[in-house]
Protein backbone atom coordinates (compact mmCIF):
# COMPACT_ATOMS: atom_id res chain seq x y z
CA UNK A 1 0.00 0.00 0.00
CA UNK A 2 1.27 3.20 -1.37
CA UNK A 3 0.87 6.67 0.76
CA UNK A 4 2.47 10.37 0.06
CA UNK A 5 5.27 11.56 1.83
CA UNK A 6 4.60 12.40 5.24
CA UNK A 7 4.95 16.35 5.21
CA UNK A 8 2.34 15.78 1.77
CA UNK A 9 0.14 13.81 3.77
CA UNK A 10 0.49 15.75 7.08
CA UNK A 11 -0.46 19.22 5.04
CA UNK A 12 -3.45 16.82 3.02
CA UNK A 13 -5.04 15.74 6.65
CA UNK A 14 -4.74 19.31 8.29
CA UNK A 15 -7.79 20.51 6.94
CA UNK A 16 -10.22 17.93 8.27
CA UNK A 17 -8.58 18.17 12.00
CA UNK A 18 -9.44 22.01 11.89
CA UNK A 19 -12.73 21.76 12.99
CA UNK A 20 -12.03 19.07 15.88
CA UNK A 21 -8.84 21.26 16.88
CA UNK A 22 -10.85 24.31 17.09
CA UNK A 23 -13.68 22.58 19.02
CA UNK A 24 -11.00 21.04 21.36
CA UNK A 25 -9.34 24.71 21.74
CA UNK A 26 -12.78 26.09 22.53
CA UNK A 27 -12.89 23.61 25.79
CA UNK A 28 -9.52 23.89 26.76
CA UNK A 29 -10.28 27.86 27.26
CA UNK A 30 -13.30 26.77 29.86
CA UNK A 31 -11.25 24.29 31.45
CA UNK A 32 -7.33 24.05 31.42
CA UNK A 33 -6.06 26.57 28.95
CA UNK A 34 -2.73 25.06 28.56
CA UNK A 35 -3.91 21.73 27.43
CA UNK A 36 -4.51 22.99 24.06
CA UNK A 37 -3.16 26.27 23.17
CA UNK A 38 -3.84 28.50 19.90
CA UNK A 39 -1.91 28.49 16.93
CA UNK A 40 1.45 29.86 17.09
CA UNK A 41 1.67 30.06 21.01
CA UNK A 42 5.14 29.74 22.84
CA UNK A 43 6.22 29.71 26.41
CA UNK A 44 6.07 33.39 26.13
CA UNK A 45 2.13 34.17 25.45
CA UNK A 46 -0.41 34.52 27.56
CA UNK A 47 -2.96 32.25 28.32
CA UNK A 48 -6.38 33.28 28.99
CA UNK A 49 -7.97 32.60 32.83
CA UNK A 50 -11.47 31.43 32.82
CA UNK A 51 -14.00 33.26 35.49
CA UNK A 52 -14.70 29.79 36.65
CA UNK A 53 -12.70 26.88 38.18
CA UNK A 54 -15.66 24.07 37.82
CA UNK A 55 -14.53 22.94 34.22
CA UNK A 56 -10.51 22.17 35.54
CA UNK A 57 -11.77 20.91 39.11
CA UNK A 58 -14.18 18.51 37.13
CA UNK A 59 -11.20 18.04 33.88
CA UNK A 60 -9.17 16.89 36.85
CA UNK A 61 -11.07 14.88 38.99
CA UNK A 62 -12.53 12.98 35.88
CA UNK A 63 -8.89 12.48 35.01
CA UNK A 64 -8.29 10.93 38.28
CA UNK A 65 -11.50 8.67 38.27
CA UNK A 66 -10.59 7.16 35.24
CA UNK A 67 -6.55 6.75 36.05
CA UNK A 68 -7.73 4.72 39.30
CA UNK A 69 -9.94 2.26 37.41
CA UNK A 70 -8.20 2.11 34.57
CA UNK A 71 -4.62 1.29 36.25
CA UNK A 72 -5.42 0.52 39.87
CA UNK A 73 -2.65 0.78 42.22
CA UNK A 74 -1.20 -2.25 43.63
CA UNK A 75 -3.95 -4.21 41.72
CA UNK A 76 -3.46 -5.38 38.10
CA UNK A 77 -5.74 -4.29 36.01
CA UNK A 78 -5.88 -7.59 33.51
CA UNK A 79 -5.94 -11.28 33.71
CA UNK A 80 -3.91 -13.67 30.82
CA UNK A 81 -6.62 -16.60 29.59
CA UNK A 82 -6.02 -19.48 28.63
CA UNK A 83 -8.50 -20.28 25.53
CA UNK A 84 -10.13 -23.53 26.32
CA UNK A 85 -10.42 -25.29 23.25
CA UNK A 86 -6.82 -24.95 22.29
CA UNK A 87 -5.91 -26.69 25.59
CA UNK A 88 -8.32 -29.29 24.68
CA UNK A 89 -6.94 -30.06 21.09
CA UNK A 90 -3.30 -29.69 22.98
CA UNK A 91 -3.90 -31.67 25.68
CA UNK A 92 -7.08 -33.67 25.31
CA UNK A 93 -9.68 -33.75 27.69
CA UNK A 94 -8.32 -35.77 30.01
CA UNK A 95 -5.46 -34.56 31.99
CA UNK A 96 -6.24 -30.59 30.71
CA UNK A 97 -7.65 -30.02 33.76
CA UNK A 98 -3.62 -30.25 35.71
CA UNK A 99 -1.92 -28.65 33.00
CA UNK A 100 -4.45 -25.65 33.16
CA UNK A 101 -3.86 -25.35 36.80
CA UNK A 102 -0.06 -25.23 36.16
CA UNK A 103 -0.59 -22.78 33.34
CA UNK A 104 -2.37 -20.71 35.44
CA UNK A 105 0.60 -20.10 38.36
CA UNK A 106 3.15 -19.75 35.73
CA UNK A 107 0.77 -16.96 34.18
CA UNK A 108 -0.04 -15.34 37.54
CA UNK A 109 3.63 -14.78 37.82
CA UNK A 110 3.88 -13.05 34.51
CA UNK A 111 0.85 -10.83 35.25
CA UNK A 112 2.32 -9.94 38.52
CA UNK A 113 5.47 -9.48 36.45
CA UNK A 114 3.75 -6.98 33.79
CA UNK A 115 1.89 -5.17 36.72
CA UNK A 116 5.24 -4.45 38.42
CA UNK A 117 6.58 -3.04 35.21
CA UNK A 118 3.73 -0.54 35.19
CA UNK A 119 4.94 0.50 38.57
CA UNK A 120 8.28 1.13 38.53
CA UNK A 121 7.74 3.24 34.53
CA UNK A 122 5.62 5.30 36.45
CA UNK A 123 3.05 5.15 33.57
CA UNK A 124 0.63 6.90 35.55
CA UNK A 125 2.44 10.13 35.19
CA UNK A 126 1.83 10.24 31.51
CA UNK A 127 -1.74 8.23 31.55
CA UNK A 128 -3.49 11.49 33.83
CA UNK A 129 -1.98 13.65 31.41
CA UNK A 130 -3.40 11.75 28.43
CA UNK A 131 -6.88 11.29 30.06
CA UNK A 132 -6.99 15.26 30.48
CA UNK A 133 -6.49 16.01 26.86
CA UNK A 134 -8.96 13.12 26.04
CA UNK A 135 -11.33 14.53 28.16
CA UNK A 136 -11.09 17.83 26.85
CA UNK A 137 -9.47 17.38 23.68
CA UNK A 138 -11.06 13.93 22.93
CA UNK A 139 -7.69 12.50 21.01
CA UNK A 140 -4.07 11.90 22.13
CA UNK A 141 -1.60 9.60 21.12
CA UNK A 142 0.65 7.69 23.75
CA UNK A 143 4.68 6.88 22.60
CA UNK A 144 5.58 4.66 24.84
CA UNK A 145 9.72 4.29 23.24
CA UNK A 146 11.61 0.71 23.50
CA UNK A 147 13.65 1.46 26.61
CA UNK A 148 9.95 1.61 28.31
CA UNK A 149 9.31 5.69 28.88
CA UNK A 150 5.92 7.49 27.65
CA UNK A 151 5.13 10.75 25.88
CA UNK A 152 1.75 12.44 25.29
CA UNK A 153 0.96 14.01 21.73
CA UNK A 154 -1.45 16.29 21.99
CA UNK A 155 -4.47 16.78 19.18
CA UNK A 156 -2.35 20.16 17.59
CA UNK A 157 0.87 17.81 16.84
CA UNK A 158 -0.89 14.38 14.85
CA UNK A 159 -3.05 13.74 11.93
CA UNK A 160 -4.78 10.47 11.49
CA UNK A 161 -6.80 8.78 9.21
CA UNK A 162 -9.18 5.84 10.26
CA UNK A 163 -10.85 2.96 8.06
CA UNK A 164 -14.88 2.78 8.13
CA UNK A 165 -14.31 0.57 11.29
CA UNK A 166 -12.43 3.23 13.13
CA UNK A 167 -8.92 1.32 12.84
CA UNK A 168 -5.85 3.71 11.91
CA UNK A 169 -4.93 3.95 8.44
CA UNK A 170 -2.10 5.83 9.09
CA UNK A 171 -0.69 8.39 11.96
CA UNK A 172 1.59 11.83 11.08
CA UNK A 173 2.95 13.45 13.59
CA UNK A 174 4.92 16.40 13.29
CA UNK A 175 7.50 17.98 15.88
CA UNK A 176 9.86 20.88 16.14
CA UNK A 177 13.18 19.98 17.44
CA UNK A 178 17.07 21.31 17.48
CA UNK A 179 19.24 19.92 15.44
CA UNK A 180 21.49 19.55 18.44
CA UNK A 181 19.11 17.13 19.35
CA UNK A 182 19.22 15.02 16.15
CA UNK A 183 21.63 11.91 15.75
CA UNK A 184 24.10 11.54 13.49
CA UNK A 185 21.91 9.96 10.57
CA UNK A 186 19.50 12.81 10.54
CA UNK A 187 21.82 15.53 10.79
CA UNK A 188 23.24 14.02 7.49
CA UNK A 189 19.52 14.09 6.22
CA UNK A 190 19.63 17.68 7.79
CA UNK A 191 22.76 18.93 5.79
CA UNK A 192 22.08 16.82 2.06
CA UNK A 193 18.70 18.88 2.24
CA UNK A 194 20.06 22.31 2.82
CA UNK A 195 17.85 23.69 5.68
CA UNK A 196 19.79 24.99 8.86
CA UNK A 197 22.64 22.98 11.01
CA UNK A 198 23.01 22.85 14.51
CA UNK A 199 24.68 26.17 14.94
CA UNK A 200 21.65 27.70 13.36
CA UNK A 201 19.62 26.63 16.21
CA UNK A 202 16.62 26.95 14.41
CA UNK A 203 13.79 24.15 14.96
CA UNK A 204 13.32 21.73 11.98
CA UNK A 205 9.99 19.54 11.35
CA UNK A 206 10.66 16.30 11.67
CA UNK A 207 8.02 13.60 11.26
CA UNK A 208 7.24 10.64 12.31
CA UNK A 209 4.95 8.18 9.75
CA UNK A 210 2.64 4.95 11.39
CA UNK A 211 0.97 3.12 8.56
CA UNK A 212 -1.18 0.30 8.20
CA UNK A 213 0.12 -2.89 5.78
CA UNK A 214 -2.86 -4.75 6.75
CA UNK A 215 -5.41 -5.91 9.30
CA UNK A 216 -2.25 -6.58 11.78
CA UNK A 217 0.98 -4.95 10.96
CA UNK A 218 2.00 -1.42 10.44
CA UNK A 219 5.28 0.19 8.65
CA UNK A 220 6.93 3.22 10.81
CA UNK A 221 9.44 5.50 9.87
CA UNK A 222 10.55 9.20 10.08
CA UNK A 223 11.54 12.15 7.24
CA UNK A 224 13.10 15.37 7.50
CA UNK A 225 11.87 17.57 4.74
CA UNK A 226 10.60 14.66 2.46
CA UNK A 227 13.36 12.31 3.16
CA UNK A 228 13.57 9.64 5.50
CA UNK A 229 16.56 9.11 8.04
CA UNK A 230 18.44 5.91 7.93
CA UNK A 231 17.72 3.46 10.60
CA UNK A 232 14.25 4.73 11.43
CA UNK A 233 12.42 2.41 9.16
CA UNK A 234 10.42 -0.92 10.20
CA UNK A 235 7.67 -3.33 10.34
CA UNK A 236 5.99 -4.47 13.01
CA UNK A 237 3.36 -6.41 14.01
CA UNK A 238 0.18 -4.00 15.12
CA UNK A 239 -0.11 -5.30 19.00
CA UNK A 240 3.86 -3.88 18.82
CA UNK A 241 3.56 -0.37 17.58
CA UNK A 242 4.70 2.06 20.18
CA UNK A 243 1.89 4.36 18.93
CA UNK A 244 -1.37 4.21 20.91
CA UNK A 245 -4.27 6.42 19.17
CA UNK A 246 -6.93 6.96 22.17
CA UNK A 247 -10.45 9.01 21.31
CA UNK A 248 -12.73 9.67 23.85
CA UNK A 249 -15.89 8.99 22.41
CA UNK A 250 -16.01 7.19 19.29
CA UNK A 251 -18.33 8.63 16.11
CA UNK A 252 -19.02 5.97 13.06
CA UNK A 253 -17.15 7.79 9.96
CA UNK A 254 -15.49 10.51 11.70
CA UNK A 255 -11.60 9.90 11.70
CA UNK A 256 -11.16 12.21 15.34
CA UNK A 257 -13.14 11.25 18.50
CA UNK A 258 -15.17 13.86 20.47
CA UNK A 259 -14.12 15.23 23.97
CA UNK A 260 -16.51 15.17 27.12
CA UNK A 261 -16.05 18.47 27.27
CA UNK A 262 -17.53 19.33 24.37
CA UNK A 263 -20.89 17.80 25.62
CA UNK A 264 -21.08 19.85 28.42
CA UNK A 265 -19.62 22.87 26.53
CA UNK A 266 -23.34 24.82 26.28
CA UNK A 267 -23.49 24.86 30.39
CA UNK A 268 -19.65 25.63 30.49
CA UNK A 269 -19.91 28.92 28.25
CA UNK A 270 -23.43 29.89 29.87
CA UNK A 271 -21.37 29.21 33.47
CA UNK A 272 -18.42 31.47 32.10
CA UNK A 273 -20.32 34.29 30.64
CA UNK A 274 -22.85 34.44 34.63
CA UNK A 275 -19.55 34.66 36.39
CA UNK A 276 -17.61 37.34 34.47
CA UNK A 277 -20.78 39.26 34.79
CA UNK A 278 -21.08 38.30 38.53
CA UNK A 279 -17.47 38.87 39.21
CA UNK A 280 -17.80 42.46 37.46
CA UNK A 281 -21.13 43.41 39.07
CA UNK A 282 -19.71 42.56 42.44
CA UNK A 283 -16.34 44.76 42.06
CA UNK A 284 -18.50 47.65 40.91
CA UNK A 285 -20.62 47.04 43.95
CA UNK A 286 -17.18 46.82 45.90
CA UNK A 287 -16.59 50.88 45.02
CA UNK A 288 -17.68 53.27 47.42
CA UNK A 289 -18.34 56.63 45.79
CA UNK A 290 -19.87 59.79 47.64
CA UNK A 291 -21.74 62.37 45.52
CA UNK A 292 -21.97 65.66 46.66
CA UNK A 293 -24.97 68.58 45.76
CA UNK A 294 -22.79 71.21 43.54
CA UNK A 295 -25.18 73.64 45.00
CA UNK A 296 -24.69 72.75 48.15
CA UNK A 297 -23.18 74.16 51.79
CA UNK A 298 -20.83 70.44 51.73
CA UNK A 299 -17.12 70.98 50.05
CA UNK A 300 -15.97 68.13 48.82
CA UNK A 301 -12.51 68.74 48.67
CA UNK A 302 -13.30 69.43 52.59
CA UNK A 303 -14.44 65.50 52.82
CA UNK A 304 -11.84 64.22 51.00
CA UNK A 305 -9.52 66.16 53.03
CA UNK A 306 -11.25 65.60 56.39
CA UNK A 307 -9.15 62.82 58.76
CA UNK A 308 -11.65 60.18 60.03
CA UNK A 309 -13.72 60.98 62.61
CA UNK A 310 -12.95 64.82 61.81
CA UNK A 311 -15.10 67.48 62.00
CA UNK A 312 -15.66 69.27 58.96
CA UNK A 313 -18.57 72.18 58.14
CA UNK A 314 -21.64 70.84 55.90
CA UNK A 315 -24.99 69.86 55.50
CA UNK A 316 -26.23 65.71 55.18
CA UNK A 317 -28.15 66.59 52.64
CA UNK A 318 -25.36 67.63 50.28
CA UNK A 319 -24.24 63.79 50.55
CA UNK A 320 -25.11 60.67 49.30
CA UNK A 321 -23.79 57.73 48.42
CA UNK A 322 -23.81 55.97 44.62
CA UNK A 323 -25.53 52.77 44.90
CA UNK A 324 -26.42 49.87 41.95
CA UNK A 325 -29.47 48.68 43.24
CA UNK A 326 -29.13 45.43 41.26
CA UNK A 327 -29.52 42.99 44.39
CA UNK A 328 -32.64 41.09 42.80
CA UNK A 329 -30.76 41.16 39.13
CA UNK A 330 -27.35 39.86 40.18
CA UNK A 331 -29.82 37.34 42.95
CA UNK A 332 -31.30 35.54 39.15
CA UNK A 333 -28.21 35.84 37.81
CA UNK A 334 -26.57 33.76 41.11
CA UNK A 335 -29.30 31.33 41.05
CA UNK A 336 -28.79 30.57 37.96
CA UNK A 337 -25.17 30.03 38.46
CA UNK A 338 -25.75 27.39 41.32
CA UNK A 339 -27.92 25.00 39.42
CA UNK A 340 -25.46 25.48 36.68
CA UNK A 341 -22.55 24.76 38.74
CA UNK A 342 -24.86 21.69 40.49
CA UNK A 343 -25.31 20.26 36.81
CA UNK A 344 -21.72 20.29 35.99
CA UNK A 345 -20.20 18.83 39.12
CA UNK A 346 -22.81 15.74 38.68
CA UNK A 347 -21.75 15.39 34.99
CA UNK A 348 -17.42 15.56 35.95
CA UNK A 349 -18.09 13.19 39.03
CA UNK A 350 -18.16 15.69 41.85
CA UNK A 351 -19.91 13.93 44.02
CA UNK A 352 -19.60 17.06 46.88
CA UNK A 353 -22.00 18.94 45.13
CA UNK A 354 -24.27 16.05 43.76
CA UNK A 355 -25.52 14.87 47.07
CA UNK A 356 -27.88 17.27 48.24
CA UNK A 357 -27.44 19.74 51.32
CA UNK A 358 -29.96 18.36 54.02
CA UNK A 359 -29.63 17.72 57.36
CA UNK A 360 -30.66 13.69 57.01
CA UNK A 361 -28.59 12.53 54.00
CA UNK A 362 -28.03 8.80 54.70
CA UNK A 363 -25.39 6.36 53.65
CA UNK A 364 -27.72 4.43 51.32
CA UNK A 365 -28.04 7.99 49.06
CA UNK A 366 -25.10 8.98 49.14
CA UNK A 367 -24.20 5.72 47.81
CA UNK A 368 -26.69 5.52 45.26
CA UNK A 369 -25.63 8.72 44.62
CA UNK A 370 -21.97 7.83 43.65
CA UNK A 371 -22.75 4.91 41.96
CA UNK A 372 -25.00 6.37 39.48
CA UNK A 373 -22.04 8.70 38.55
CA UNK A 374 -19.96 6.23 38.16
CA UNK A 375 -22.13 4.26 35.62
CA UNK A 376 -22.01 7.54 33.28
CA UNK A 377 -18.90 6.51 32.58
CA UNK A 378 -19.67 2.99 31.25
CA UNK A 379 -19.07 3.96 27.01
CA UNK A 380 -16.45 5.97 27.89
CA UNK A 381 -14.77 2.71 29.91
CA UNK A 382 -15.78 0.37 26.96
CA UNK A 383 -13.88 2.33 24.52
CA UNK A 384 -10.55 3.10 26.47
CA UNK A 385 -10.25 -1.13 27.70
CA UNK A 386 -10.51 -2.05 23.79
CA UNK A 387 -8.20 1.35 22.49
CA UNK A 388 -5.74 1.89 25.75
CA UNK A 389 -5.43 -0.83 27.71
CA UNK A 390 -5.05 -3.74 25.78
CA UNK A 391 -2.40 -1.80 23.71
CA UNK A 392 -0.66 -0.75 26.55
CA UNK A 393 -0.13 -4.14 28.16
CA UNK A 394 0.20 -6.01 24.67
CA UNK A 395 3.50 -3.16 24.56
CA UNK A 396 4.64 -3.57 27.82
CA UNK A 397 4.60 -7.51 26.69
CA UNK A 398 6.44 -6.91 23.90
CA UNK A 399 9.14 -4.83 25.36
CA UNK A 400 9.87 -6.80 28.23
CA UNK A 401 10.19 -10.04 25.84
CA UNK A 402 11.99 -8.03 23.78
CA UNK A 403 14.65 -7.68 26.52
CA UNK A 404 14.79 -11.18 27.60
CA UNK A 405 12.90 -10.65 30.99
CA UNK A 406 9.16 -12.02 29.62
CA UNK A 407 8.50 -16.03 28.21
CA UNK A 408 6.82 -15.55 24.50
CA UNK A 409 3.11 -16.86 25.03
CA UNK A 410 1.74 -18.24 21.87
CA UNK A 411 -1.04 -15.70 20.37
CA UNK A 412 -4.09 -18.95 20.17
CA UNK A 413 -3.43 -20.13 23.85
CA UNK A 414 -3.34 -17.31 25.55
CA UNK A 415 -4.79 -13.81 25.65
CA UNK A 416 -5.14 -11.02 27.72
CA UNK A 417 -8.44 -9.98 29.23
CA UNK A 418 -9.62 -6.27 30.77
CA UNK A 419 -10.77 -6.84 34.16
CA UNK A 420 -11.16 -2.97 35.02
CA UNK A 421 -13.59 -0.45 33.94
CA UNK A 422 -16.59 -1.87 32.27
CA UNK A 423 -16.26 -5.48 34.09
CA UNK A 424 -15.84 -3.77 37.65
CA UNK A 425 -19.08 -1.75 37.39
CA UNK A 426 -20.72 -5.46 36.63
CA UNK A 427 -19.09 -6.79 39.31
CA UNK A 428 -20.08 -4.16 41.43
CA UNK A 429 -23.38 -4.54 39.97
CA UNK A 430 -23.65 -7.92 41.48
CA UNK A 431 -22.56 -7.02 44.53
CA UNK A 432 -25.25 -5.07 45.02
CA UNK A 433 -28.09 -7.31 43.94
CA UNK A 434 -26.36 -10.27 46.31
CA UNK A 435 -26.15 -7.93 49.32
CA UNK A 436 -30.06 -6.78 48.96
CA UNK A 437 -30.96 -10.32 48.00
CA UNK A 438 -29.42 -11.51 51.26
CA UNK A 439 -30.36 -8.54 53.46
CA UNK A 440 -34.19 -8.84 52.37
CA UNK A 441 -34.08 -12.41 53.24
CA UNK A 442 -32.99 -12.30 56.55
CA UNK A 443 -35.23 -9.27 57.52
CA UNK A 444 -38.07 -11.76 56.11
CA UNK A 445 -36.94 -15.23 57.41
CA UNK A 446 -34.46 -13.76 60.39
CA UNK A 447 -30.94 -15.11 60.87
CA UNK A 448 -30.89 -18.29 62.03
CA UNK A 449 -33.43 -19.66 58.89
CA UNK A 450 -30.87 -17.46 56.54
CA UNK A 451 -27.93 -19.46 57.70
CA UNK A 452 -29.93 -22.82 56.98
CA UNK A 453 -30.52 -22.08 53.43
CA UNK A 454 -27.32 -19.97 52.28
CA UNK A 455 -23.78 -21.27 52.05
CA UNK A 456 -21.78 -18.89 53.50
CA UNK A 457 -18.62 -20.08 52.42
CA UNK A 458 -19.57 -19.69 48.74
CA UNK A 459 -20.66 -16.34 49.49
CA UNK A 460 -17.68 -14.41 50.62
CA UNK A 461 -16.12 -16.46 47.98
CA UNK A 462 -18.01 -14.60 45.60
CA UNK A 463 -18.19 -11.18 47.33
CA UNK A 464 -14.11 -11.41 47.30
CA UNK A 465 -14.32 -11.96 43.70
CA UNK A 466 -16.86 -8.93 42.76
CA UNK A 467 -14.30 -6.68 44.69
CA UNK A 468 -11.41 -8.22 42.67
CA UNK A 469 -9.14 -9.84 46.38
CA UNK A 470 -6.96 -12.27 46.23
CA UNK A 471 -8.72 -15.40 48.64
CA UNK A 472 -6.13 -17.71 48.78
CA UNK A 473 -4.96 -18.48 52.19
CA UNK A 474 -7.50 -15.98 53.41
CA UNK A 475 -10.79 -17.84 53.67
CA UNK A 476 -10.49 -21.49 55.43
CA UNK A 477 -11.46 -24.39 53.28
CA UNK A 478 -14.42 -26.66 53.81
CA UNK A 479 -11.39 -29.52 55.50
CA UNK A 480 -9.89 -26.34 57.21
CA UNK A 481 -13.13 -26.27 59.04
CA UNK A 482 -13.75 -29.25 59.51
CA UNK A 483 -10.80 -30.37 61.26
CA UNK A 484 -11.45 -27.11 63.35
CA UNK A 485 -14.82 -28.54 64.40
CA UNK A 486 -13.51 -31.71 65.65
CA UNK A 487 -10.55 -30.38 67.42
CA UNK A 488 -13.17 -27.80 69.33
CA UNK A 489 -15.33 -31.22 70.04
CA UNK A 490 -12.50 -33.44 71.34
CA UNK A 491 -11.45 -30.24 73.70
CA UNK A 492 -15.24 -29.95 75.02
CA UNK A 493 -15.29 -33.85 75.40
CA UNK A 494 -12.11 -33.54 77.49
CA UNK A 495 -13.17 -30.82 79.78
CA UNK A 496 -16.83 -32.67 80.32
CA UNK A 497 -14.33 -35.95 81.59
CA UNK A 498 -12.27 -33.86 83.86
CA UNK A 499 -9.32 -31.33 84.30
CA UNK A 500 -7.12 -34.56 84.17
CA UNK A 501 -7.90 -35.39 80.84
CA UNK A 502 -7.38 -31.70 79.48
CA UNK A 503 -3.65 -31.28 77.90
CA UNK A 504 -1.68 -29.58 79.91
CA UNK A 505 -3.48 -29.13 83.03
CA UNK A 506 -2.33 -32.44 84.90
CA UNK A 507 -3.64 -32.79 88.62
CA UNK A 508 -0.96 -32.93 90.62
CA UNK A 509 0.07 -36.34 92.16
CA UNK A 510 -0.44 -37.21 95.79
CA UNK A 511 1.42 -36.43 98.60
CA UNK A 512 4.10 -39.33 99.17
CA UNK A 513 4.43 -40.57 102.85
Amino acid sequence: MNYPAAEELYSKCEGPRYHFLERARDSSRLTIPSLVVDEGHSSSSELPTPYQSVGARGVNNMASALLLSLLPPNSPFFRLVIDQAAMNEIQGESNGGEIRTEFEKALGKIERSVSQEIETKAYRVGVFEALKHLIVAGNVVIHVTDEGDMRVVPLDRFVVKRCPLGKVRYLVIKESVTPDMLPEEALAVVAASGMPGPSDGKGIDLYTCVKSLGPDRVHVHQEIAGMPIPGTDGEMKLEESPFIVLRMNRIDGEDYGRGYVEQYLGDLKSLESLMMSLVEASAAAAKVLFLVAPNGTTRARVLAEAPNGGIVEGSQADVSVLQLNKAADLGVAYQVVQTLQDRLSYAFLLTDNAIRNAERVTAAEVRMVTQSIERQLGGVYSVLSQEFQLPLIHRVMDMMSSQKRLPALPSDLVRPTIITGVEALGRGNDLNKMDEFLAGIGQLLGPEILSQYVNFSEYMNRRAAALGIETESLIKSEEELAEQQQQAQAMQMMAAMGPGMVPGNQAAPPPQG
